[in-house]
């Protein structure tokens, strides 16, 4: 009989391949969730307190950390289309674990349906067996993301818990 194993963010099991892929419809317009996504201080409030600087351009550079506590990522803006398209390369940089695990990419897509945008988040390029704190924090964050946009409350999870004393 062959095991079966399930797919599972917490055992590193759920990408396919290199990709992760995260897919959330929210109650909002396009132009909101780009806002959501690229303004400094709305972006902390669902990202566990995470501040991410850039001046969000093709070729730019950000870089994100729970200011006084941590650094957590840096990379390129890739192609940034608002309120449409945003890929970044993503370099881990909260543990030595993560940081050898090099650069990787994520892609944010927002294709409006109807009164409502769904929001692709994908997480590529990531290696073979790769350490799963590098995807498995999607969840919360898209789930806090969708919180915040169509009730204005921050929503409570592990990340938010960990990092609670940054995001005031």
């Amino acid at each position: 009989m062959t095991k079966v194993i399930p797919v599972s963010f917490a055992r590193g099991t759920a990408p396919v391949s290199d990709t992760a892929v995260f897919e959330i419809f929210i109650k909002t317009t396009p132009e909101r969730l780009w806002e959501a996504i690229t303004d400094t201080r709305l972006r902390a409030q669902y990202s566990f307190g995470v501040e991410t600087h850039s001046d969000w351009t093709d070729g730019s550079s950000y870089r994100a950390s729970v200011p006084g506590m941590v650094e957590i990522a840096e990379g390129v803006n890739v192609e940034v289309d608002p309120p449409r398209l945003l890929v970044q390369t993503f370099k881990a940089l909260w543990s030595d674990e993560v940081i050898a695990q090099g650069s990787t990419r994520v892609t944010w897509e927002i294709e409006q349906v109807e009164d409502s945008c769904r929001l692709t988040v994908i997480h590529d390029q990531l290696p073979e067996g790769a350490n799963a704190e590098l995807y498995g924090g999607w969840p919360m964050i898209l789930s806090g993301l969708k919180t915040l946009l169509e009730t204005g409350e921050h929503l409570t999870t592990p990340g938010s818990l960990m990092y609670s004393g940054a995001t005031g």
